[in-house]
């Protein structure tokens, strides 16, 4: 099956075949079918985001109240996706992707609203996610990049990140009592 689950409730793997000849190749990249009963729910997106980031930059854990879809169609991307979900059994805990056009790489990854997420680009990479709600600012929460409870081995100490980013408090000062950070 092409949509595979992981290790943290609510990410998902997804994986097509790629199907090359002499014009190039073709890619299914997901189907909402098959997402939606991966997920036991109906999916929808609302909103359709694309960014590009240049080597060595890495935008932070951001923590959103809706479902999102990734696909890196160029470059190369560490994608770390952490649950910041303090009522789940994987509190904490984080799981690491390639995405990209790179042999290897995954196709796509879906994270589940409420999960935090984070890339860092090894090169020009574009990165395309699409998002079950239209964007709210209001809503928009972040986490340490380098938070010591999530201990994210990232590919550079000292990425390019923006003002923002870099403010981002940690879990501990979050939930400063849970019982996962003591």
């Amino acid at each position: 099956m092409p949509v595979e689950t992981t290790a943290i409730q609510g990410v998902y793997v997804v994986r097509w075949e790629r199907h090359e000849d002499e014009r190039g190749f073709f890619r299914q990249t997901y189907q909402f079918g098959e997402l939606s009963a991966a997920l036991g729910r109906d999916l929808r997106m609302r909103q359709g985001n694309h960014s590009r980031s240049h080597a060595g930059v890495l935008r932070g854990f951001h923590v959103e109240p809706w479902d999102k879809l990734i696909y890196v169609p160029r470059g190369l991307a560490t994608c770390v996706v952490a649950d910041v979900r303090p009522e789940s059994p994987t509190f904490a805990h984080t799981l690491q992707f390639l995405l990209g056009d790179d042999p290897g790489s995954l196709d796509r990854v879906f994270i589940s609203r409420g999960l935090a997420n984070a890339f860092y680009s090894h090169r020009t990479t574009d990165y395309l996610n699409d998002v079950s709600e239209e964007f709210d600012p209001a809503h928009r929460q972040g986490i340490a990049w380098n938070d010591p409870h999530l201990a994210v081995a990232w590919p550079h100490a000292a990425p390019v990140l923006s003002a923002v980013d870099a403010r981002h408090p940690t879990l501990k000062q979050l939930f400063p009592t849970h019982p996962g950070l003591a």
